[in-house]
């Protein structure tokens, strides 16, 4: 649907990403915005869209294995460890670029992938969620007790560089982060309007209809594990150079769930919903843990472990809410305000 007085006269202009004059300018003015954010934003605000942004690119893999294939995959953050720690290796251990080994580590990451996606032509569902559990148990027992790794206490790793330019500030790497957030979110959503895309979308509504109509299933589902590994892999890799230490630690079943939850509250299947879903929860978490020391100055008898676990209870909670009032999650209601604009006075 378009704005009154806007038509589409050619099959280019339907199915282009940037339609009007506005959309243009909005996109312009946005990525303006960001690119000056350096500039005026305080450090607390910068690390955390640089967090947010590297969560993005990790959540966008996992909506297209499982928003858009169908594929339930809770082994996001043993990927983003294997992108992680085959960086760190490749650059402290064999001197390689990081800008070489950034790309290297989300093809690694795609490959273990590969293994973690075969059980996918057999199982699905509960089954495949429990499968690709094991896959994340199995890939951290392995990095832990490799020598190469370091092992439980993991590995320092120097911060990117161009030259003598060397990006190790939040400032400096915020620029590396945003421009490959762009790239990879441009091929997302464009992937997702190609036959690939529409491929994943068929197996996710009925593999075996797919099958009959001579999907290669099983070729498919592994290609979605491997595009979804590989933007871990990149995502792993951006983490520990941007925090230039890498540990088994940062990488936990918590927050595969976290990825999950994410793509719910944004909505399934959506790239746009993967920026609502990672933003709103990203500064729940920020909210909570404000919150968190007020509650325990309210309520003294509380104590201070109900206010730890305020964030989890807070995240189930929200969760909840958006399974049972609004399962299409905030791309949805986004595309509901969308319309309403573009037809107001009207009602839908």
């Amino acid at each position: 649907m378009r704005p009154c007085g806007v038509f589409d006269e050619t099959y280019e202009k339907d199915i282009a990403i940037v339609r009007t004059r506005g959309h243009w300018l909005l996109l312009i003015g946005s990525l303006l915005f960001l690119f000056i954010l350096p500039l005026f934003a305080p450090y607390y605000l910068l690390n955390l869209t640089n967090n947010i942004f590297i969560t993005v690119i990790v959540v966008l893999g996992l909506q297209i294995v499982t928003g858009c294939c169908g594929q339930i995959s809770f082994g996001q953050p043993a990927f983003m460890a294997v992108g992680a720690f085959f960086s760190a290796v490749l650059t402290t251990k064999f001197g390689i670029s990081f800008w070489i080994a950034l790309p290297l580590s989300g093809i690694a990451a795609g490959l273990v992938g590969l293994i973690g996606g075969a059980p996918s032509l057999r199982i699905k569902g509960f089954y495949l969620a429990m499968g690709t559990i094991a896959i994340f148990y199995l890939t951290m027992w392995v990095i832990t007790h490799l020598h190469i790794t370091g092992g439980h206490q993991g590995l320092s790793v120097e911060s990117p560089s161009i030259g003598s330019f060397v990006f190790d500030t939040d400032e400096r790497i915020y620029y590396i982060i945003l421009i490959i957030t762009i790239i990879l979110t441009f091929f997302a959503r464009n992937l997702l309007r190609s036959r690939v895309g529409r491929v994943f979308v068929a197996i996710r509504d009925n593999d075996l209809a797919a099958e009959v109509m001579g999907v290669n299933t099983f070729y498919y589902k592994l290609l979605a594990f491997f595009i979804s590994c590989f933007y871990a892999g990149i995502g792993g890799s951006l983490f520990c150079h941007w925090y230039t230490v890498v540990n088994s630690e940062q990488y936990t079943l918590i927050h595969g769930l976290n990825f999950i939850g994410m793509i719910i509250v944004g909505g399934l299947g959506s790239i746009p919903g993967v920026f609502f879903g990672v933003i709103f929860l990203r500064l729940l978490d920020e909210l909570v843990l404000f919150g968190s020391p007020f509650l325990t100055e309210l309520i003294p008898k509380l104590g201070i472990a109900p206010a730890a676990s305020l964030g989890v209870m807070v995240f189930g909670l929200v969760l909840i809410i958006f399974l049972i009032f609004q399962p299409r999650g905030l791309a949805h209601t986004w595309e509901i305000l969308k319309t309403s604009y573009r037809i107001y006075p009207y009602k839908n």
